[in-house]
Parts: structure tokens; C-alpha cells; sequence
């Protein structure tokens, strides 16, 4: 790399930006030399020609070897954008991905879809928050929505408050809660909940992951059972009795399905009493819907019935 002398600004931007490019490509070489100038996307051609001081050097260094090692760029970066949001990231939280952002795109239609119709605050449970994407991004999103923001990991939650301080004003109306799931959440909001969003782990314990995501990423937030299930079957199952009439749940799945393999969002719905009758107690029924199968469940028996829930 480059040999700069004690002497601060003799070596060009655009010499540094040429050696990284060689090493870990140009895409990467291009978002490292913005970070450690600052340049805006789109407006690196203005610094190119200035020269880089010692420490700007030893930064630049650092970042190249560190992503040429294998390193994922969002962790090298130390941030990724996020719908509207610009996240810290580190090891101790996945890195946001695309389908992510569909899965909050889903819910914050969800939930303007709901205010219509509901003249109050809604309540809403990020279940597993990692690096607080979905949850904080609701909360801009949405001034009415009030969010529970939960994690197992007190690292991530670390991650979650550091990006919750600077979103402004909508940092008022979230909070942080650690546990597993709904034992996170108060009691009290048991039946009240507007929207559940999850994004939980997905892999089978014996999948073989790529380095860049096996190396780096905690499997915690990754693994999820024999069939990658576990999780999501555990929302699913308790969702109903959380959710107030008319709410909402929204999670992602990866999935593989007769050689084809994609991300899947689940939605489950509560209709209360305009949803089915559950043909045990005639009573309100939860209806779920997954892979375009269909389930019901009711919240007074219990009980799942069809396909979908076995």
C-alpha cells in the first residue's frame, strides 16, 4: 500500500483510490475512499486530486486490508443506509439486507393503512430489533406509531440505542426491551398490539452459510433449528393472542421450495369478529396465510387448524 512520509498531504486521493481498487475491487475501493473523506456518493471526483494526510492514510490502510481479509464493507464502513436511515453496524448485529427493507415497507403500509381507521396511537413490537432497521424505521416513518423494540442480545440492543440516538425526535417513541421475544414485551400490552414485525433467524443449523456471512455475522441472529423453523413457528404461535383486533404481523422467511429458493414474507391477520368462525366454539378466528396456504387460529380455543400451521 501506500508509503506516505511524516510529512502530512503527499500522496493524491486518486493513487490511493487506483492501489485499492487492484485489492478489493472498485466498488469497495470507491465507498472506502468516500468514508475516510467524507465525500458525499456521487461527488468523489472533487477530493480525488487532493492529497491525503498521515492519518487519513493510516485509516484508508486499515479499512482496505481489513476488507481485502474478508471483512463484509458494511462492518469496514462501520454503517449502512437503511431505507431512509443511515445504521451503525458492527459484528454484533446482522447486516441489513434488501429484503429487510421489504419487510418494513410491508409494515409501515400496514400501519398507514391502519390509522385510518383508528384514531389513537399505534402500538407496534420489533421482535429482535438487531441493529433497530425495522423498528426505527417505522418510527420515522410513522408519527403515530409507538414501538417496543425487543432483543435476546444485549450487544445488539448496545447497536439499537446507538442508532436510536440519531433519528431526533421520533427516539421519544421507542423503547428498548432485552428477552426472548414476546417475554420481552410488558404484560400489559398483551391484546393491544397494533402491528408485530419480525425478521427472525432463518438457517438450518447444518446449512453451510459463504465465509463473508458464516465468519463474521453472530449466528445467533442467523440460526434457527433443524429446519431453520424454530423462530418463526414461535411467533407465529403466540402473534394472535398479542395482536388487538384488526392488527398485524409481518415476518420474513428464506426459503427453499422445489429447487427454488427465495425470501418469503409472512403476514398474519387478526379480523376479530369479521374474520371466520372457528368451528370448535363459533367464536373469532385468526386467519394466517403463508406460502398461499391457509390456517386459522382461534384465540379462544387455541387451536391452529390447516396446512399452514403444522
Amino acid at each position: 500500500m501506500a508509503d506516505p512520509t511524516p510529512e502530512e498531504g503527499t500522496v493524491a486521493w486518486s493513487q490511493l483510490l487506483a492501489e485499492a481498487t487492484a485489492q478489493v475491487g472498485a466498488n469497495d475501493a470507491r465507498r472506502i475512499v468516500e468514508e475516510v473523506t467524507g465525500a458525499e456518493p456521487g461527488a468523489l471526483h472533487r477530493v480525488l486530486d487532493e492529497l491525503a494526510t498521515e492519518r487519513g492514510v493510516a485509516r484508508f490502510d486499515a479499512m482496505v486490508s481489513r476488507r481485502g481479509g474478508g471483512e463484509p464493507l458494511q462492518y469496514v464502513l462501520g454503517r449502512w443506509g437503511f431505507r431512509s436511515l443511515d445504521l451503525m453496524v458492527d459484528r454484533r448485529v446482522l447486516i441489513p439486507r434488501p429484503e429487510t427493507e421489504v419487510v418494513a415497507g410491508l409494515a409501515i403500509g400496514a400501519l398507514l393503512a391502519r390509522r385510518s381507521v383508528v384514531d389513537r396511537d399505534l402500538l407496534v413490537a420489533d421482535l429482535g430489533t438487531g441493529s433497530g432497521a425495522i423498528g426505527l424505521s417505522i418510527a420515522v416513518e410513522c408519527v403515530t406509531a409507538r414501538i417496543m423494540a425487543t432483543d435476546t442480545s444485549t450487544e445488539a440492543l448496545a447497536v439499537a440505542r446507538a442508532n436510536l440516538a440519531g433519528i431526533g425526535r421520533a427516539a421519544t417513541r421507542v423503547t428498548l426491551h432485552e428477552g426472548s421475544w414476546f417475554a420481552a414485551l410488558p404484560p400489559a400490552v398483551e391484546g393491544s398490539l397494533d402491528l408485530i414485525v419480525s425478521n427472525p433467524p432463518y438457517v438450518p443449523d447444518g446449512e453451510t452459510l459463504p465465509a463473508v456471512v458464516h465468519d463474521w455475522e453472530p449466528s445467533g441472529a442467523l440460526r434457527a433449528g433443524s429446519a431453520g423453523l424454530d423462530d418463526l413457528r414461535r411467533i407465529i404461535e403466540d402473534a394472535p393472542r398479542w395482536l388487538a383486533e384488526g392488527g398485524t404481523s409481518f415476518d420474513t422467511q428464506y426459503l427453499n421450495v422445489n429447487g427454488e429458493s427465495g425470501y418469503f414474507a409472512h403476514s398474519l391477520n387478526v379480523y376479530g369478529q369479521q374474520g371466520r368462525e372457528c368451528p370448535r366454539c363459533g367464536r373469532e378466528v385468526v386467519r394466517e396465510q403463508f406460502m398461499n396456504r391457509g390456517s386459522h387460529f382461534c384465540k379462544f380455543c387455541q387451536r391452529v387448524r390447516g396446512s399452514a400451521a403444522r
